[in-house]
């Protein structure tokens, strides 16, 4: 099967947002691009601001979603954040970065979500 992987990786987000959403948090925005990064999501829970990372795979052949998280790419999330965060000029906010892996089975999204992993 032929996968776009641009609405491929889009409604891995829309999945990733609406399971936050569910957990309480507030979706602030959805791809915010900086010069040539972006982060997928970024969402506060209660008083924290999260950036959070998505990886949506249809199987597991090359390895779980988590293992898409390299040094160089939360170097990367950190820098658009910190641009993200003068940009809007925040304040006295503490912050963190985390994780949803969506691994496909049987058809069906299964949702794994790390907290700080930056």
């Amino acid at each position: 099967m032929k996968v776009n992987n641009k609405n491929f990786g889009g409604s891995g987000e829309k999945l990733a947002a609406d399971f936050l959403q569910k957990k309480g948090y507030e979706i602030i925005r959805l791809n915010y691009r900086f010069h040539h990064g972006e982060i997928d999501l970024i969402a506060k829970e209660n008083e924290v601001l999260v950036f959070v990372e998505v990886k949506t795979r249809l199987s597991d052949k090359y390895g779980s979603p988590i293992t898409a998280i390299s040094k160089s790419k939360l170097n990367q999330i950190r820098k658009i954040a910190e641009a993200y965060i003068a940009v809007n000029k925040i304040k006295d906010t503490d912050c963190r970065i985390d994780f949803i892996g969506i691994l496909y089975k049987n058809g069906e999204p299964e949702i794994e979500h790390i907290e700080n992993i930056g």
